[in-house]
Parts: structure tokens; C-alpha cells; sequence
């Protein structure tokens, strides 16, 4: 007698099994499909004209990327894979079967649309119970563009060329970044508007921004909105993105900047964690790169609690070692740092900013480590905040199903 079930690939099914069935009730998909379908979708809509070819419907491919980017799937052409392959993915396609041209356009198209879905999820947690906004803590990273660092060109050396009448290097940069991305889309790695804001620089080339990195002065062939960005493990081309995360681990508010550092991001994130929260966070807390004094008072001034140290205050926190009212030779007048500096000092105070490490770092890891955020793959400073966007929605409804 056979000790082993039948096995026949071929087999063909009567009736098809139901996919719940298949992968449980509490599978990830069906609480992706749950919380989209509770969204209001109209400003999707109003993108698509009432004449035409047919359209793949917006929610649906919102489902799509969602559970994409849960996945860790963010190439378009895999993406296309796994619509016609994974069980999962089919469900939410409901047997559709966008291409990778088509994935990448609904993401271009639906940039705004986008950012409204981040404030509606948010609004659907905090209905649960969830989303505490008593503490929330802000920090960045720095994200690696689509974009060689090797792939540069010097700016003084196109100002010569075209000053000599060769425009041979300004039209090199031009052809460079109009070539496909290998890793993506197999069309042209910048978008129309992107190529027209080449076209100007190139013609008039003493406008163009070089990337500061020491004595270079130099620009992206690639990706001409990367910027140089030193993080710790030196120096990135790339981009910085922003989060501001509650008690809870929910991101609150994100953005993307070309910011070298994040001393004037502090008042910005505040005012959109309002913006997104319809309400103000009691306290919040940032490290020292964080740190102005323009910024503390803008807090105080919104009645919320600061616990952002000085870098002389970190060193005495970190170590123990008492810091004077000094920073550098500059001593310190203002009265709203020293009543910061005090505060910190406190148990309660130190208590509290510890806990930042807790509330923030953690997300951070799972964006970038599990996620696969460690590189963006569209190009341009829009294309990217996008990806990073749907990249934190994904990050807040998986949140959901694991409270």
C-alpha cells in the first residue's frame, strides 16, 4: 500500500479551490483589500478622461503596489511577474494583468492622489484605537539614488565648453540621462519634464546646481535632483527622507528632501504630522542633528514639549560627563535652550528621550532592511517621495494587521 498522496501536476480541478481557502482567512492580501476598499478613491478617478481605451481600475492597482511594497517588491517588471504568477497577487488584480510600463505610470499619475491615501490610512488606524500621538518621535536616513556616483560631470567643465563653443559634453549629459535604466522600466530612465529641465540646463548651462562634496563640483548624469549626503557610513549619493513615528510605531508624517542636514526639517515635520493627525503631538523628540534654536521655539510657540539635545548635551547624556553652558567658545543666552538643556538633565526627561531610540530606529530598520528601501529605483526628487510614500502606507497597513 502507497504511503504517499497522489501527485499529479497535471490534474485539473472540477472547480477551482477559493483562494481563502488557499491562504487563510488572516492572510496579509485580504487586509491590504480591506483597507483600500474603505478608502475614497474620486481623485484617482478624476485622472482618467471619460472617452478612451479602457483603464485598469485605480484601486485595484493601488492594491497591487501595496502589497508590493509589503513584499519588498518595488521593480515593475517583477512586479508584472508576480501578477501573473503569485496566488496572492492575483487576487488583488482579480485576473488582471497590468504590464510594467502601465505599473510605473500609475504611480506618475497618482503622485497627490497618493499623499491622500497616507492621511485616509492613518485616519482608519486612529479610528481603531490606534496611532497615539502623546510622543512622536522624528529622525531621517539617507537613501541611495538610481544613480552611479562614478557617473559624474564636472560643472566648471561644462561652463568651458560652452564658453570655447563645444558643446559635445553638455550634449554627452543630455544623451546619458534620455538612456533606459537597466533595473527598471526598459524605457527612458527620466520622465518628459524631467529631459525638458535638462534641455534648459544644458542651454543655459551657469544655472546648473552641482552636487557639494568637498572640492568637487560636480552633477548627476543620472539623476540630477541626488545630491552628495554624508551618512554614517560616509558619503551617498542620494536623498534624505524624513518620518516622524508615534509611540505606537506608526509613521505620522514623511517627506523627501536634498538636504545635507536636518536642522531646518524639525519645524516642517512637526507642521505635517499636524497636517496628516488633524491634531498636535504633546512632545517631541529628535536628535541633535535636529537641533536650532529657530526650532525650539517654533515648539514652544505650538505648545508642544521639545526633548532635542545640543551635541554637547548628547555627549553628557551619552557619557555621563557634564557639559558647561557653552557650545564650542559661544556661551549660551537663550533662554528657551537653556530650559530644554534643564529638562533633559531630568530623570524623566532622559527617560523620555531614550525612548526615542526605541520608537523610531525600529521602523527605520524594517523600511530599509526588510522593505528594501536601501536604494530608491525611480530617478527625480517627485518619482522618489512617491516611492517613499507608498513605501510608509504600505509600512502603516501592515502595522494594522500586526496590533
Amino acid at each position: 500500500m502507497s504511503r504517499f498522496f497522489a501527485y499529479d501536476p497535471d490534474q485539473a480541478y472540477l472547480l477551482p479551490p477559493n483562494v481563502k481557502d488557499v491562504l487563510g482567512a488572516g492572510h496579509l492580501c485580504f487586509h491590504v483589500h480591506r483597507v483600500v476598499e474603505a478608502l475614497e478613491m474620486s481623485r484617482f478617478d478624476q485622472a482618467y478622461a471619460e472617452e478612451g481605451r479602457l483603464a485598469y481600475p485605480p484601486r485595484m492597482m493601488l492594491k497591487v503596489w501595496l502589497y508590493a511594497f509589503c513584499l519588498q517588491v518595488s521593480s515593475t517588471r517583477r512586479l508584472e511577474q508576480r501578477v501573473r504568477e503569485d496566488l496572492a497577487f492575483r487576487y488583488l488584480a482579480g485576473g488582471l494583468t497590468p504590464d510594467h510600463k502601465t505599473l510605473s505610470e500609475f504611480l506618475r499619475r497618482h503622485r497627490n492622489a497618493i499623499n491622500d491615501v497616507f492621511t485616509q490610512v492613518l485616519e482608519i488606524a486612529r479610528k481603531a484605537g490606534m496611532v497615539k500621538l502623546g510622543h512622536v518621535a522624528i529622525d531621517s536616513t539617507r537613501i541611495k539614488a538610481n544613480a552611479s556616483r562614478w557617473s559624474m560631470v564636472d560643472v566648471n567643465q561644462l561652463k568651458r565648453d560652452q564658453r570655447a563653443g563645444d558643446r559635445r559634453l553638455a550634449r554627452k549629459f543630455q544623451q546619458k540621462a534620455s538612456q533606459p535604466d537597466p533595473n527598471e522600466e526598459g524605457g527612458v530612465s527620466l520622465t518628459t519634464e524631467q529631459l525638458q529641465k535638462l534641455d534648459s540646463q544644458v542651454d543655459g548651462i551657469e544655472n546648473l546646481k552641482p552636487l557639494a562634496h568637498g572640492k568637487r563640483n560636480e552633477v548627476s548624469l543620472t539623476d540630477p535632483d541626488s545630491r552628495f549626503l554624508r551618512g554614517r557610513n560616509g558619503w551617498v549619493l542620494g536623498y534624505t527622507a524624513d518620518a516622524a513615528v508615534s509611540d505606537d510605531h506608526f509613521i505620522v508624517a514623511t517627506r523627501v528632501t536634498q538636504s545635507a542636514t536636518d536642522n531646518d526639517s524639525l519645524l516642517p515635520m512637526a507642521d505635517e504630522v499636524e497636517r496628516q493627525c488633524k491634531t498636535r503631538p504633546a512632545t517631541i523628540t529628535a536628535d541633535a542633528g535636529f537641533f536650532s534654536g529657530r526650532g525650539l521655539h517654533g515648539l514652544h510657540e505650538r505648545g508642544i514639549q521639545a526633548y532635542i539635545p545640543d551635541n554637547n548635551l548628547t555627549h553628557e547624556l551619552n557619557t555621563g560627563e557634564r557639559a558647561g553652558g557653552k557650545i564650542g567658545r559661544t556661551t549660551i543666552r537663550d533662554p528657551e535652550h537653556l530650559r530644554v538643556r534643564e529638562q533633559l538633565r531630568t530623570p524623566e526627561g532622559r527617560k523620555i528621550y531614550r525612548r526615542r531610540q526605541a520608537v523610531v530606529e525600529p521602523v527605520f530598520g524594517i523600511l530599509k532592511a526588510q522593505r528594501g528601501m536601501q536604494q530608491f529605483r525611480r530617478r527625480g526628487l517627485d518619482a522618489v517621495a512617491t516611492e517613499w510614500m507608498i513605501a510608509t502606507i504600505a509600512y502603516n497597513i501592515r502595522r494594522m494587521l500586526t496590533l
